[in-house]
């Protein structure tokens, strides 16, 4: 439609003009706002009313801070972002990474959303805050109404310290809690969602006016966009190419790399990312089980809203592998019986008689009168498993690569594998089918300048994520240096993927490489000891500006390698202990310092 043709009521090409300027630079927000408020001036003009912008209606914030080591706090606190936004709360998301602390003070309403790890450690993107809100620098808070949800998993210890830290923090610095914290076990939907509603309901009321001055009139309805149709609750139906053993006939360890297909899925994945595998427990175990508690495998129950037989529920719904008190308690419970109720009384018995257990020898322990529905009640949900992803997807397209370790060994009786594991490495034939979905992990990235050195550590199935690095250095043609420290029992066994790191050191991709095997000697050397040994240079790099990466165990190694890394700058940096903490803090507040931890 030309401009002279235009009817009345439509806009003058004067007037778009002077609208486009005043809002060139609006963020999604403020764009959502200013909808809202064209319409009620549409809306004051049909009655014959001017409405007045009261801004003080605009003034509260609700911030929702996520820290998170795997994925899990982000995406709950994504869907609360969703939620908030639909009942017209004025909602921003944040990682607690990417959050200045001192706006604390400045905050109104808050939700803290966090998981722990480890020994009650606070995750990656969340360790300068919670170092923040637990010293002196922390600002009183009496008008900040918050909330706090933690994710933990009561297999450990320190079950969702993190959030309860936050909790105890924010609540000492005068905020009154405007719902009581929420400590989420592995399966976290049901009750981080009702968490979620009951926070909204709490301070809709807070945000009511400028609700009323404000309708945005899409927010509600949004599409979310997404990276992929695939995730976690719809992972896609991959098949197994290939899982190779890659340690040696005689190691102490059984380790595969695996080779799966996403032909036809258009999944996309990032070096640095993990794949999430579901997997069915071994016939051995569901057949153990069913006989010990003499149930019939036919019987109907009801698990995560549907109902099977006791067959599919035990072999494709529920953790069979991975020991938990509440498990314990939930079937002491449900029959009362003696032996169990006595285990509960002490936490510390419990844990250690636990440790070295799965579900199907506690089982046998303790065959106890149950029905099949009360079993399946006392189960968690059956959950992917994450494993770090060894390729990078401009090398091998279509396909996903994986290193396992396929957790294998003799206890009470019998032979038992890992989960996801023995499935990947002896129960899944080549060609079958296994469910996958990719989780994305911004914390874990190559550097955005090629020409950035990098250093990587990582020993065992650390290695894998380092494989991917290389192979997309490689494409991209980068002319940054790469070290890596590897190490495992032994050179002639345990070196996984030797071949291609020898390639690369020939070809000049991979500068340095350091390797710990620990058995090779008397005396045990791992990865933090040659750090300590290559100090000087280790520190030369850092100095010229190196990413230094960390995965694997996170209960030992990464805490040692920590640890060595302080050291390095004490020694060489001639810092303080003190200055050496500060100078690792601001590495890891640059993102040169990124740590893929389990």
């Amino acid at each position: 439609m030309s401009n002279d043709t235009l009817q009345p009521g439509f806009i003058e090409p004067t007037q778009l003009n002077a609208i486009t300027q005043a809002m060139a630079g609006l963020n999604q927000q403020q764009l959502t706002w200013l909808s809202g408020y064209t319409a009620g001036l549409a809306a004051g003009q049909a009655n014959g009313t001017a409405p007045v912008l009261d801004h003080n209606s605009h003034s509260a914030q609700f911030t929702i801070l996520y820290g998170s080591q795997t994925g899990n706090a982000k995406g709950v606190a994504n869907a609360f972002g969703e939620r908030a936004k639909a009942q017209g709360i004025n909602a921003k998301v944040v990682s607690m990474a990417d959050y200045k602390p001192r706006q604390l003070k400045a905050e109104t309403h808050l939700a803290v959303i966090v998981s722990t790890h480890g020994e009650g450690d606070a995750p990656d993107d969340a360790v300068e805050f919670h170092e923040f809100v637990a010293s002196k620098k922390a600002p009183k808070t009496p008008n900040l109404k918050y909330s706090v949800l933690g994710l933990g998993d009561t297999s450990y210890e320190f079950f969702c310290q993190t959030a309860k830290d936050f909790d105890t923090r924010l609540a000492a610095l005068g905020a009154p809690a405007v719902f009581e914290r929420v400590d989420c076990d592995v399966d976290y939907d049901a009750a981080a969602t009702a968490w979620c509603d009951a926070v909204i309901a709490k301070i809709k009321d807070d945000f009511s006016q400028q609700a009323s001055s404000v309708q945005p009139t899409f927010a509600a309805n949004a599409p979310v966009v997404a990276t992929s149709q695939y995730d976690k609750k719809n992972p896609f139906t991959a098949t197994l190419s290939e899982s190779i053993k890659i340690t040696g006939r005689d190691s102490v360890k059984d380790i595969r790399h695996v080779e799966i297909s996403l032909a036809d899925s258009g999944m996309q994945y990032q070096v640095g990312d993990a794949l999430g595998v579901y997997f069915t427990n071994s016939d051995d175990v569901v057949n153990r089980i069913l006989e010990t508690l003499k149930l019939d495998a036919s019987t109907e129950v009801s698990t995560q809203g549907e109902s099977v037989t006791l067959d599919v529920a035990l072999r494709e719904k529920c953790e069979l592998t991975l020991s938990y008190p509440t498990f314990v308690s939930k079937l002491a419970e449900a029959t009362q019986d003696d032996k169990l109720l006595a285990l509960l009384e002490d936490k510390k018995a419990l844990r250690d008689y636990i440790a070295d257990r799965q579900i199907v020898d506690i089982i046998i322990d303790n065959p106890v009168a149950v029905t099949a529905q009360q079993l399946v009640d006392a189960l968690r949900p059956l959950t992917a498993r994450l494993y770090s992803i060894a390729s990078s997807q401009t090398e091998v397209e279509d396909e996903v690569h994986l290193t396992v370790a396929h957790v294998a060994y003799d206890a009470h009786g019998f032979a038992h594998q890992g989960g996801a594991s023995g499935f990947l490495s002896t129960r899944l034939e080549e060609g079958d089918n296994v469910k996958v979905y990719v989780e994305p992990n911004p914390h874990f990235r190559l550097p955005n300048d090629p020409n950035t050195p990098i250093i990587m550590v990582g020993p065992g199935t650390g290695i894998a994520p380092f494989r991917a690095f290389m192979q997309e250095r490689d494409a991209q043609g980068a002319e940054g240096k790469n070290w890596l420290f590897f190490g495992n029992p032994n050179f002639t066994q345990d070196f996984l993927y030797q071949t291609e790191w020898q390639g690369y050191k020939k070809s000049g991709l991979l500068t340095n490489i350091t390797l710990a095997f620990s058995r090779d000697q008397a005396e045990k050397i791992y990865v933090q000891h040659r750090l300590l040994e290559q100090g000087a240079e280790v520190y030369a790099w850092l100095q010229e500006g190196a990413h230094f990466y960390v995965c694997g165990d996170a209960m030992h190694m990464a805490k040692d390698v920590e640890n060595a890394l302080l050291e390095i700058y004490q020694v060489h940096g001639k810092q303080s202990a003190d200055e050496a903490k500060q100078s690792l803090l601001a590495l890891r507040k640059a993102k040169r310092y990124q740590k893929d931890v389990y």
